[in-house]
């Protein structure tokens, strides 16, 4: 069944895109030509925040995709503020606990010594956050990728592999800072690149069309309050918080 956390997919269609669209991958067709022609917009934007905050992380999100989704920019705090959500295995931040999350993360990425010998650490505070209903990977990349551009370095995403990518951010969420994203970004540090090439540069990478595999979509677990979803999300963060 699909993601469908307004409840209203039957006659708004996937998650009340603007043209009522039931057909994924024609969603997913709207969704990447946005996020495509947005690119350059969102960096220019990023461009011009002294310190990235997290009201830059909505903005570059409603940049790109603000011509699919009404409601882009706002993060699942402001439009499914009880509704808990996971992708496979992982269970995201809950709503009430993304913004710090994020804050958390963008505090870390800007330590420009810390970033560029955690970049992987990094990106998984930040996927763990989780702000959006959809779009996440993508706006993720483009904030990482201006923030790496001020901290000395790029990452060639073009050499990245989609699958291989994926297996180490999920286990990065799982258990944080044990270099699972680390060791796998390292191979693919590069020389910084000048700021006007960003977008270029992120356009490369492969699997940012916001396909998954039928299985692999986001998938609401229910009410953030009721017994059973406390007690996975518990488990969770008990999970997280372990060194070993």
């Amino acid at each position: 069944m699909s993601f469908d956390p307004f409840g209203d997919f039957a006659t708004e269609g996937y998650l009340r895109n603007v043209e009522k669209e039931k057909d994924l991958d024609i969603v997913k067709r709207l969704e990447h030509a946005s996020f495509t022609t947005g690119l350059d917009e969102a960096f220019t934007a990023l461009g011009r925040s002294r310190q990235f905050s997290y009201s830059d992380v909505l903005q570059t999100h409603g940049i790109l995709f603000n011509a699919v989704y009404p409601w882009a920019g706002q993060d699942r705090l402001s439009i499914a503020p009880t509704l808990s959500v996971r992708k496979g295995p992982v269970i995201f931040a809950n709503p009430s606990e993304i913004q710090p999350a994020v804050e958390f993360a963008l505090r870390k990425a800007q330590e420009k010594d810390y970033l560029r010998a955690h970049p992987g650490e990094i990106m998984g505070y930040l996927a763990f956050g989780h702000p959006f209903l959809d779009g996440n990977g993508r706006t993720i990349v483009t904030l990482f990728s201006a923030l790496a551009q001020r901290a000395g370095f790029s990452v060639d995403w073009s050499a990245t592999d989609k699958d291989t990518y994926l297996d180490a951010l999920t286990k990065e969420i799982d258990a944080p800072s044990r270099g699972h994203l680390d060791n796998y970004l390292a191979k693919f540090i590069r020389e910084p690149i000048a700021h006007e090439e960003l977008a270029a540069q992120v356009i490369k990478a492969p699997g940012l069309d916001g396909r998954t595999p039928a299985g692999d979509e986001n998938e609401v677990i229910g009410n953030v309050d009721a017994p059973e979803v406390k007690a996975q999300y518990e488990a969770m963060l008990l999970k997280r918080r372990r060194k070993t």
